[in-house]
C-alpha cells in the first residue's frame, strides 16, 4: 500500500501530490470504469437475450432500472460505512462480488424471476464499487490539484463507454452471450482487483498504519477529519443548492441524452448521421472532465460549476424549430458533452468544498442517490412531454431555462470554507 502523507500537511506541491498518489488515481479510475462495464454492454446483449427467450424489451430493459434503483436506495448507508471505515473496506469485497454477479448472468435459462435476482445482486454489489468510494479517497489525499485528479477517475466511465462496445460485441459474435457476460466480468474485473489490492487507500488506512508506530493513537484521532456533520449537512444551504441544481440538470440532459436521435432525426437528420453526431458527445465528455478539473484548481469552484452546467442551457436551445442548423446542431452536442461529462465531477468537488470530508461518504451518497433517480427519471419526463404536446419544442425550451437556473444556483454560492487539519493532526501523520 501507498503509504504516502495527506494532501494539506506535508504536500506543498502538485507535483508531489501526483508523484506519490498517481498509483491511487489509476486504480481509482480503473474501479470507475467496472463500475460502468456492465450498463455499458446493456444494448449489445439485448437482441441475442431476448431473441433466445422471447422476452419483449421492455423486460430486459427493466433489469438496469432494478439496479439503478437499487443502488439509489443503498448509496447512503454505504456512505456511512465508507465514513467509518473507509472506502478500501468496502472496495475489495465489491469488486469481488460485482465480478461474481456478472459472471452469473452466463447462468441464465429464461427464468424471469432469476433475470430479476441477478440485476438486485448486481445492483447492491456495484453500489459498493461506484463514485462516491473512489472520489472520496482521491479527494481526501489530494488537495492542489484534486481537480484533475477526480477529473481523471471520472474518466473511467468514457474508457469503457470506447472499449467495452466493440470488445463485447466481438465476444458475443465469438463465444455467445454466455461466454461474453463471463468474459467481461473475468477479464475487467480480475485487473481492477488486483489494482485495487495494492495501491487503493484513503485516509483511514494512512492513519491505520500511523497508529502501528504510535500506539496511544486511536484512528478517529489521527484522522479528526475537518467539515459537517450530517446533521449539519442536512442544514446547510450551500449543499442543498448543489443537490438541487444537479438534480435538475440531470433530470434534463439524461433525458436529452435519451431522445437524441428522434430529436436529431426531427431535424431532418438520417439515423446514421445522428449516430455519428451523437459521438460527438462522448468526445467532447473526455475532454470536458479534464479541462474542468484543471479549471477548478485554478479558479472558483461554483463559478466554474455554474458557468459549465448552465451552459448544457445553450444545446436545448439550438436544437429548438427557427434555430438549429447543421453548425448549430454539432455545436449543440460538443457543448452538451463537455458539460454532461463533468455533472458527477461537479457535484462530487463542490460537496467535498462545502461539506468537507468528516461525512463525505454519506452527504456524497445522497447526492449520488438523487443524480441516480434523476438520470432515470429524465427519460420519463422527454417522454411525457413529447406524448403530451406531439413534439419535444416544450421539453426543449424547458431545458435551456432548467440549465440556466441550475447553473445560475452554482455561480451564486458564497465562498467555500478553507477546511484545514489543526496542528495535532499534523503531528500524527507526521
Amino acid at each position: 500500500m501507498n503509504d504516502s502523507i495527506p494532501a494539506g500537511i506535508k504536500v506543498p506541491t502538485t507535483a508531489r501530490e501526483w508523484k506519490q498518489n498517481w498509483p491511487l488515481v489509476l486504480a481509482s479510475s480503473l474501479g470507475f470504469c467496472f463500475f460502468s462495464v456492465m450498463l455499458s454492454t446493456t444494448g449489445l446483449f439485448m437482441e441475442p437475450v431476448s431473441s433466445e427467450f422471447g422476452w419483449g424489451r421492455t423486460l430486459f430493459a427493466s433489469g438496469v432500472s432494478i439496479a439503478t434503483f437499487t443502488t439509489a436506495i443503498a448509496s447512503p448507508f454505504l456512505g456511512i460505512i465508507v465514513d467509518k471505515h473507509g472506502a478500501r473496506r468496502l472496495a475489495l469485497p465489491g469488486v469481488i462480488l460485482t465480478i461474481l454477479s456478472m459472471t452469473l448472468f452466463g447462468l441464465l435459462q429464461g427464468q424471469v424471476w432469476l433475470w430479476v435476482v441477478l440485476w438486485l445482486f448486481f445492483g447492491i454489489s456495484s453500489a459498493c464499487i461506484k463514485s462516491t468510494v473512489w472520489t472520496v479517497a482521491v479527494l481526501g489525499v489530494f488537495e492542489k490539484s484534486k481537480g484533475l485528479a477526480l477529473a481523471m477517475v471520472m474518466s473511467g466511465t468514457a474508457l469503457s463507454q470506447v472499449i467495452v462496445p466493440p470488445l463485447g460485441n466481438w465476444l458475443i459474435a465469438e463465444h455467445g452471450w454466455r461466454a461474453a457476460y463471463v468474459w467481461l466480468g473475468l477479464g475487467w474485473g480480475l485487473p481492477t482487483l488486483l489494482m485495487t489490492f495494492f495501491f487503493f487507500f484513503d485516509l483511514h488506512d494512512v492513519a491505520r498504519k500511523r497508529m502501528k508506530n504510535d500506539k496511544t493513537t486511536q484512528v478517529e484521532a489521527a484522522l479528526n477529519l475537518p467539515g459537517l456533520t450530517v446533521k449539519e449537512a442536512s442544514r446547510d444551504s450551500a449543499i442543498w443548492r448543489i443537490g438541487i441544481s444537479s438534480f435538475v440538470v440531470m433530470v434534463l440532459t439524461q433525458g436529452l441524452m435519451a431522445h437524441l436521435i428522434p430529436i436529431l432525426t426531427d431535424a431532418g437528420v438520417t439515423r446514421t448521421h445522428a449516430a455519428w453526431l451523437s459521438s460527438l458527445s462522448g468526445v467532447a465528455g473526455i475532454i470536458g472532465k479534464l479541462i474542468t478539473g484543471v479549471l477548478l484548481d485554478r479558479y472558483r469552484p461554483n463559478w466554474i460549476g455554474g458557468v459549465t452546467l448552465g451552459a448544457a442551457a445553450l444545446t436545448f436551445l439550438l436544437l429548438m424549430d427557427g434555430l438549429r442548423s447543421p453548425t448549430a446542431i454539432v455545436i449543440a452536442l460538443l457543448v452538451n458533452g463537455y458539460a454532461a461529462g463533468t455533472k458527477t465531477q461537479i457535484t462530487g468537488y463542490l460537496t467535498a468544498s462545502y461539506g468537507g470530508m468528516k461525512s463525505f461518504g454519506v452527504v456524497y451518497g445522497v447526492m449520488a442517490a438523487c443524480m441516480a433517480a434523476a438520470a432515470g427519471l429524465g427519460p420519463l419526463v422527454g417522454g411525457v412531454i413529447f406524448d403530451t404536446f406531439g413534439s419535444y419544442s416544450m421539453f426543449l425550451l424547458a431545458g435551456a431555462i432548467g440549465c440556466a437556473f441550475g447553473g445560475l444556483m452554482m455561480i451564486s454560492l458564497p465562498g467555500y470554507p478553507k477546511w484545514e487539519k489543526n496542528e495535532p493532526e499534523a503531528e500524527a501523520f507526521a
